[in-house]
């Protein structure tokens, strides 16, 4: 886990400053006894994509992904509550929105249709016959 001090390093050159990154502290959820009901170590993480400095490309593909972490409104809610250690979800939290934002930076290949082989399609049938003739083997036979 890092600290980050004023920006989050998205890639070489793009990074998020920490001033467009809203965290709250909150309390965490689940078992933990008092330290749970006392204890306000979970972080609840908001960004505005629509409203960072990230360049135009990394919004246009974080908003057309399918996230549900990414509301209509193009903000990011993630929370982070796996640690007793406020700074650990602080950092944690911190390490799952870079590792959204740089998901997206990566271009997905474009899928190439393809149809099955003469040998395939063939193969195919021939089990279809083959099971046929097993299922009509284990019917009564007609008088």
């Amino acid at each position: 886990m890092q600290t980050y001090n004023k920006d989050l390093p998205v890639s070489s050159r793009v990074s998020i400053p920490l001033t467009e990154i809203e965290m709250t502290a909150i309390r965490s959820s689940g078992p933990g006894g008092q330290n749970v009901n006392k204890v306000s170590s979970a972080i609840h993480l908001r960004f505005d994509i629509i409203k960072s400095s990230l360049p135009e490309f990394y919004k246009q593909r974080l908003l057309k992904q399918q996230d549900k972490r990414i509301s209509k409104t193009g903000i990011v809610i993630i929370k982070a509550q796996n640690h007793r250690d406020q700074e650990q979800n602080r950092a944690e939290a911190l390490e799952r929105l870079q590792h959204l934002i740089q998901s997206v930076a990566i271009p997905r290949k474009k899928r190439i249709t393809t149809k099955p082989t003469k040998g395939s399609q063939r193969r195919r049938i021939d089990e279809k016959r083959k099971h046929g003739l097993q299922k009509a083997l284990r019917r009564k036979p007609l008088l």
